[in-house]
C-alpha cells in the first residue's frame, strides 16, 4: 500500500514539475526580451540574454545566460557579468517583474556610465523604490539625485592611533546641493556647479 501511494506521489511530483518546467520554457524568450529591452537603457545595448530551463528537472534548474558584449561566447551570469552588470541585469530584472523583496541594494550599478545613462539608472532606481526600499552605492551625481534620502561616506585616517574611521552623514537641504555639486565638478563652491547641481535636483524631483 505504502508503495503505491509513493508511486502515485512521484507521478504527480513529476507531472506537476512537467506542468512548470512548460510554462518557464514558454515564458523564458518573453522575460529574455523584456530584460534586454530594459538593458538596452542602461547602458547595454549590445547585451544578450537568454534564460535557459532544464530538460532533466524543468521544475527547479534556470539558468540565466548572458553575453554582455558582441563577440563574447555566452556563459552562465554569475562568470559572464561584471558587478555592474550583473547589478544592471538584476535592476532590469526587477522593473519587468511585478513584486520583489522588500530591501535591495545595489553596488556599482553605474560603473562604466555617465551623462544622459547615468540619468537613465537613476531613473530606474527610483521607479524600482516605489515598491521596495532600494539602497545604492553611487559616486554619480546624475545617480544619487534620484535618492529620496542621500547620505555621504567619507574615510579619513588619524588621531593617536592613526586609524581609519568612517563617517555616515546624511545630507538634505543646501549641503544636498553642495554635495551634488561636488559629486559633478569635484568644487562644491563653484558657482556654475551648484547652478548645474540645483537645475540637476530640480530635474529629477519634478519626475
Amino acid at each position: 500500500e505504502l508503495e503505491g501511494e509513493l508511486a502515485s506521489a512521484i507521478a504527480t511530483r513529476d507531472a506537476e514539475a512537467a506542468r512548470v518546467g512548460a510554462a518557464r520554457r514558454a515564458a523564458a524568450p518573453r522575460l529574455a526580451d523584456e530584460v534586454q529591452r530594459r538593458l538596452a537603457a542602461l547602458a547595454m545595448p549590445q547585451a544578450t540574454l537568454e534564460i535557459h530551463v532544464g530538460e532533466e528537472d524543468p521544475g527547479d534548474r534556470v539558468e540565466f545566460v548572458l553575453a554582455a558584449n558582441p563577440g563574447m561566447a555566452p556563459a552562465p551570469l554569475q562568470r559572464a557579468a561584471s558587478g555592474g552588470e550583473l547589478s544592471r541585469v538584476l535592476l532590469a530584472l526587477r522593473l519587468v517583474l511585478s513584486g520583489g523583496p522588500d530591501t535591495m541594494v545595489f553596488d556599482e550599478v553605474d560603473a562604466g556610465v555617465g551623462g544622459a545613462t547615468a540619468l537613465s539608472v537613476g531613473g530606474a532606481l527610483a521607479e524600482v523604490a516605489e515598491g521596495s526600499q532600494v539602497l545604492v552605492v553611487t559616486h554619480l551625481a546624475q545617480v544619487a539625485a534620484h535618492a529620496d534620502h542621500q547620505v555621504l561616506i567619507a574615510k579619513s585616517a588619524g588621531g593617536k592611533r592613526a586609524e581609519t574611521t568612517t563617517t555616515v552623514t546624511p545630507v538634505t537641504g543646501e549641503a544636498r546641493v553642495e554635495e551634488i555639486s561636488r559629486m559633478l565638478s569635484g568644487t562644491p563652491d563653484s558657482s556654475a556647479a551648484r547652478s548645474n547641481a540645483e537645475e540637476l535636483l530640480g530635474r529629477v524631483t519634478r519626475r
